[in-house]
């Protein structure tokens, strides 16, 4: 049997975006051309504007394509600092395009998270009080790894009183919370197609129609903001996913039935991050005494596929940034596996995972 448990790293393309692709092979043309297949490029592309600026209640005008969510992110916060002369604050658990971008301005300070990785607002709110220049504040709205969801509307309220500008990056929370850019009042948004079961390679930027920034890449596409012929068939395929893509088979109860199971029957092992604002699909545990790399090996010879963290940290030896930064105990900090859902996993499925955690657990624990 086989088990795919890491859905916050990547999704499978959807059965209409597989059909579509094919569909749409050979429509090869530069969406840029003027005669009439370049405008059918460009129709598509425009198409799948609409469709995403529908899905987060934009105006298809506030809606740019990128190369993915870093080029989002990085887009949105070099292109606002150097735009509108800003000091950044930053989520000291952000993705690594976030915090490299944000480190790389000058003079940029950090927003320090609990234990559970929840920001503390009134700290934030003494680093605003005493800005003396526009502030911008970028954080990720759920954090991809541990799972913590962000009092978001508290903070865009909080920096919109000190006359600021405020980015989420929604690559993490997507595919599990629905978005209203205008309800949030948010300035800005990112996220990346391929964790909504679209193609790899494409993202999206949302930013206010007031809101100015300094191109990230040079050239006429994309509002002068990221140059270069478009990703058609990645472009394409977000408008399609985003067109069939339902909130509803989101929920935690495969990710609590595993969880229950492992909490009776698995000795030493607890949640890490928030327990109460956490992502639906999102079980990231600690396993007292045991190397997550090795029990993540043996789970994936039982085929059952889970991570030790978020994929842009995977292959470094290093405890991820966000686990340090919530000050996890020393001890464990290479003794956790996140297993993220699908939902549409069977309770066979389920049951196996089950199992087959607990012998991978004891089994390690004879040897340690």
């Amino acid at each position: 049997m086989k088990v795919y448990l890491d859905n916050a790293a990547t999704t499978p393309l959807s059965s209409s975006v597989k059909d579509y692709v094919v569909s749409l092979l050979d429509c090869f043309y530069n969406p840029s051309s003027t005669y009439d297949d370049g405008k059918k490029s460009k129709r598509i592309i425009e198409e799948a504007r609409s469709n995403v600026a529908k899905f987060i209640n934009a105006d298809s005008d506030e809606i740019i394509f990128t190369s993915g969510g870093s080029a989002s992110n990085t887009l949105a916060i070099k292109g606002c600092y150097e735009e509108n002369n800003c000091f950044v604050f930053y989520s000291s658990i952000a993705h690594k395009s976030m915090l490299k971008c944000a480190e790389a301005t000058y003079g940029s300070q950090k927003i320090y998270v609990d234990k559970d990785g929840k920001i503390y607002t009134f700290i934030l709110e003494d680093m605003l009080k005493y800005c003396d220049t526009k502030p911008f504040v970028v954080i990720d709205y759920a954090n991809s790894e541990i799972g913590t969801i962000q009092n978001v509307k508290e903070i865009i309220k909080l920096t919109h009183s000190y006359d600021g500008i405020v980015y989420l990056d929604c690559t993490g929370s997507i595919s599990s919370i629905p978005i209203d850019v205008k309800e949030l009042d948010v300035d800005m948004i990112g996220f990346s197609g391929h964790k909504i079961h679209a193609l790899k390679g494409c993202g999206v930027l949302y930013k206010k129609k007031n809101l100015k920034l300094s191109p990230l890449i040079y050239g006429e596409q994309e509002s002068g903001l990221f140059g270069g012929t478009e990703n058609f068939l990645g472009i394409a395929t977000i408008g399609k996913a985003i067109e069939n893509y339902d909130y509803k088979h989101i929920s935690s109860k495969n990710r609590d039935y595993v969880w229950n199971y492992i909490k009776d029957n698995v000795q030493d092992v607890y949640i890490v991050g928030s327990e109460k604002d956490r992502l639906k699909h999102n079980l990231f545990i600690c396993i007292k005494g045991i190397d997550g790399e090795q029990l993540m090996t043996m789970l994936d010879v039982k085929g059952i596929q889970v991570s030790i963290g978020s994929a842009c940290n995977s292959g470094n030896k290093e405890p991820s940034n966000t686990l340090k930064e919530i000050h996890l105990n020393n001890e464990d900090l290479n003794s956790c596996i996140r297993m993220t859902f699908s939902g549409s996993e069977t309770i066979d499925e389920l049951n196996y995972v089950c199992d087959e955690f607990k012998k991978c657990v004891d089994t390690l624990r004879k040897f340690t």
